[in-house]
């Protein structure tokens, strides 16, 4: 017991000073309780198979997903308009959003489905993250206070009273607590948000140019139109080579794109690819040309091409990137058109800039000089490619990393329907689904049908700091509990109190409740817990139920630790908080929480 309690100290003195990642922090307790044989190795490691760090897992994965495909970035954007530009307006929307759908989905996976929702928003507002998604986690919890399977405690406790011989709880037995605790959070949260979780980070003047910002100053919309061709076009069938559209009108074929689509645009698929002389146009074909535009015209209406209205450049595959020619470079002094760029790395030149002067007309004949900008078209591999195979120029930016913010808008429709599905599958029970299943299927649906770019990129959204550090301290409970810490303080507690009265009691189980939620999971909590509180109501003849929902309380509302609750963790990368975040909003938040339901249980459920 002595070793287990050490352990669990030191472990909180190091979360609290964070100069090691938590992460490690927790894998070093986990050893020490391994090789000072209070756990087993089984014991040790049980924490990564269990469901809830699997889930989470395939959270990450489909969060990824929803952020991929633009579902997010169009939900924050109507986020955004709806507050109006307010801060006070987004807080609150986005708490009150996140509390309702926390009534229905596990916390777990109101935070995964939000958080990305949540970052897109902040960014497109300008705004900090870090003020929105530590309230988001603390809001997840207090809407699974709303109903009966918002949060595992709340089961345990239908479940204890069921046993004892009590009419079990409805569904929405829980509705006026959870209303209370909401209203409650966000009285407490929205200036404490405010005052500590402002992190001030310095704006980037470093980093590289978004892809609509490229468009944008090459000003590419001008020279670029976008033509159909349809079965009746006379280049249908014919290559790139037999048009030979360079030297007979000027032109330049850019791209050649093919959109397919089923089930009423719910599935499409698209695929883009940079024309080769031995290229195939076929009729379906959308072409993208570049040149002067009455040369263009012209060969639309030879061709009998259809001007496509609204066809705009979009990079899934293809995309865009600023070279800068070095000073020593081979190409100096040579035309564009003898630099072979498309015959040996399959990329275009779409403009240069020079000192403050851009150039996108016949660019061939154009000489490149030292410290010329080119934009350059490719595959994303290869613009990647040529960042690392080459000193004759500089890639600004890094390709890789902009191919994995590219939106796959077109298969946002299908993003959507495997997050529906998911949902309906956590929430209704006539679904013979069990949720860590259906955020599996969803998590390798969202892979499997392309609505993230690639096993790689849907192994890069899972945070793994977060997935350790729950993993690594669910153990600890089994500790405290093999050891006889937690029933040692739990009767101690009964013993103390239960002489008092039962708001004495009922205020002690609370906060030990709370207080153990700190330090283990809130469901091992609320299992260990719920029969002594049953008990003690018993001991002392009252009402068991403000001692159940007590506990409940005592275990979802634990917001002063990153590990307490999944949510809590889901956050913390993402929000860039430190151990003190959480101690600086949720402490305070945690106490108040506290101090009122101790008041209002009593009101609410008479002994």
């Amino acid at each position: 017991m002595t070793i287990t309690i050490i352990t669990l100290a030191a472990t909180i003195a190091m979360f609290i000073i964070g100069r090691l990642r938590a992460d490690i922090v927790a894998l070093c307790a986990l050893t020490t309780l391994i090789l000072c044989g209070i756990l087993t190795p089984a014991e040790a490691l049980a924490g990564f198979s269990n469901s809830v760090v699997i889930m989470m897992v395939g959270l990450f994965v489909v969060g990824g997903g929803i952020f991929q495909t633009g579902l997010a970035k169009a939900a924050s954007r109507r986020i955004v308009r709806m507050a109006g530009g307010s801060d006070t307006a987004m807080f609150l929307l986005v708490v009150t959003v996140t509390a309702m759908i926390g009534a229905f989905v596990s916390n777990t996976g109101t935070v995964a489905l939000m958080m990305p929702i949540v970052v897109s928003m902040t960014a497109e507002a300008k705004k900090d993250a870090s003020r929105l998604l530590m309230p988001l986690a603390f809001a997840s919890s207090m809407g699974g206070m709303l109903t009966l399977i918002g949060t595992p405690p709340n089961l345990v406790i239908d479940g204890t009273l069921r046993e004892h011989g009590y009419d079990g709880l409805s569904f929405f037995s829980f509705a006026p607590v959870g209303a209370i605790c909401l209203a409650v959070g966000i009285i407490v949260m929205m200036p404490l948000s405010r005052l500590f979780l402002k992190k001030g980070h310095k704006k980037d003047d470093t980093r590289s140019k978004s892809l609509d910002e490229l468009v944008k100053e090459y000003e590419l919309a001008n020279g670029v139109t976008a033509f159909h061709v349809g079965r009746h076009s006379s280049i249908a069938g014919k290559s790139v080579a037999q048009l030979d559209l360079r030297a007979r009108h000027g032109i330049t074929i850019l791209e050649i794109r093919n959109e397919t689509s089923r089930h009423r645009g719910l599935i499409r698929n698209v695929t883009q690819s940079l024309p080769t002389q031995d290229s195939v146009i076929e009729a379906g074909d959308i072409i993208y040309l570049q040149g002067e535009k009455d040369n263009i015209a012209t060969f639309a209406t030879e061709a009998r091409l259809r001007k496509m209205d609204k066809h705009g450049f979009d990079f899934y595959d293809i995309g865009i990137a600023e070279i800068v020619v070095m000073p020593d470079s081979r190409l100096v002094g040579l035309k564009l058109r003898q630099s072979r760029f498309r015959e040996q790395y399959s990329i275009n030149v779409l403009g240069i800039k020079r000192s403050h002067s851009y150039i996108t007309a016949d660019l061939p004949e154009e000489r490149l000089k030292a410290g010329d900008i080119l934009l350059v078209q490719g595959r994303w591999e290869n613009l990647d490619k040529i960042d690392h195979e080459e000193e004759d120029w500089l890639v600004m930016g890094k390709p890789k990393e902009m191919a994995e913010k590219v939106t796959l808008g077109y298969k946002a429709p299908l993003a959507a329907l495997i997050m529906a599905a998911m949902v309906a599958a956590m929430v209704f029970d006539f679904i013979p689904i069990a949720p860590v299943t259906a955020v599996m299927a969803a998590g390798l649906l969202m892979v499997i049908t392309g609505c993230l770019r690639s096993v790689e990129a849907a192994y890069k959204t899972i945070n793994w700091e977060s997935i350790v550090l729950i993993a690594a301290m669910m153990p600890m409970a089994t500790a405290l509990e093999k050891t006889g810490t937690s029933a040692l303080v739990s009767h101690s507690l009964v013993n103390m109190l239960g002489e008092l009265g039962p708001t004495a009691l009922l205020c002690g189980i609370y906060f030990t409740t709370s207080l153990l939620t700190m330090f283990i999971s809130n469901t091992a909590t609320a299992v260990l817990m719920a029969p002594i509180a049953m008990s003690a109501a018993t001991e002392v003849g009252v009402n068991p139920l403000p001692m159940l929902f007590a506990v409940t309380l005592g275990a979802s509302m634990c917001f002063a630790s990153p590990f307490s609750t999944p949510p809590n963790a889901l956050v913390m990368h993402a929000g860039n908080y430190r151990f003190s975040d959480y101690v600086k909003v949720g402490l305070p938040l945690q106490l108040i929480m506290g101090i009122v339901m101790t008041i209002v249980l009593p009101l609410l459920f008479p002994f």
